[in-house]
């Protein structure tokens, strides 16, 4: 299975006590792409994701080993299953009429099973909004089939390359972010991890950059039904949402 995952378990010794560090993140560790492509880092000590990285590690030393994953999402192990336990509980609770809404950004969104699934979540009143920077199989705007779901891709001057899913759970948000796209290669034939966000700073981080891109109105395009993919223009002040999230990064470190 090739590695799509982006991973690092860092081990401390101190005295008789080991502590461990993970990365987890959407995006390659190379010196080029790291300039020009988007992308997020969880760097933590939560025990009970550190615990479950390693249990991937042992995965590539062992691959007879497969480990059971209740933190990560872990492709090809988990990942189908995850995430339409996650879908399914948003029409659940929009049947119930309890807040449910579903965020995605992707560079492609292609598995046809999951499309089928957001079709389905759109149906029982789901809101749904996408942000897909290629390849986007789901069609938005169809009337009985997926009127309640929105898409739109931004290209700028870095790649975006970033995955995120935000599931509402009526009011206790889920965030997730994950070096996975949704197709069906990536969930059912490449070592994939994503990881659930549980720090509330990042957790706004994440929800504040997601709503400036579903915002921006200079290199955003709207996807529809007819394939015209038109700019979003709007009569509101110009977003260009990669500047601003620049700025806003920016704006954070000055404050410190």
């Amino acid at each position: 299975l090739k590695v799509h995952s982006k991973l690092i378990l860092i081990k401390r010794k101190s005295g008789d006590s080991t502590k461990s560090i993970a990365h987890i993140g959407t995006g390659n560790f190379h010196e080029k792409t790291a300039k020009i492509y988007t992308d997020f880092s969880l760097l933590t000590a939560n025990p009970s994701l550190t615990k479950e990285v390693e249990k991937v590690f042992k995965i590539f030393k062992n691959n007879i080993d497969r480990s059971l994953f209740r933190e990560l999402i872990v492709s090809p192990f988990n990942t189908r299953r995850k995430l339409v336990n996650l879908i399914e509980n948003e029409i659940k609770l929009s049947k119930n009429d309890e807040d449910a809404s579903i965020c995605i950004k992707l560079n492609n969104l292609v598995d046809s099973k999951l499309i089928k699934k957001l079709y389905e979540a759109s149906n029982a009143g789901v809101n749904i909004k996408c942000i897909i920077r290629g390849m986007c199989a789901l069609v938005p705007g169809i009337k009985g089939q997926s009127e309640n779901i929105e898409v739109k891709s931004i290209v700028g001057r870095f790649l975006e390359h970033t995955r995120v899913f935000i599931f509402e759970n009526a009011g206790d948000e889920k965030y997730f972010i994950s070096s996975a796209d949704w197709m069906t290669r990536n969930i059912e034939r490449r070592i994939e991890v994503a990881t659930p966000i549980y720090d509330e700073d990042i957790q706004k981080d994440i929800k504040h950059i997601f709503n400036l891109q579903w915002n921006d109105n200079v290199k955003s395009r709207i996807i529809d039904e007819q394939q015209k993919n038109k700019y979003a223009k709007s009569d509101k002040k110009d977003c260009n949402s990669q500047l601003e999230i620049y700025a806003y990064f920016k704006q954070k470190l000055n404050n410190k």
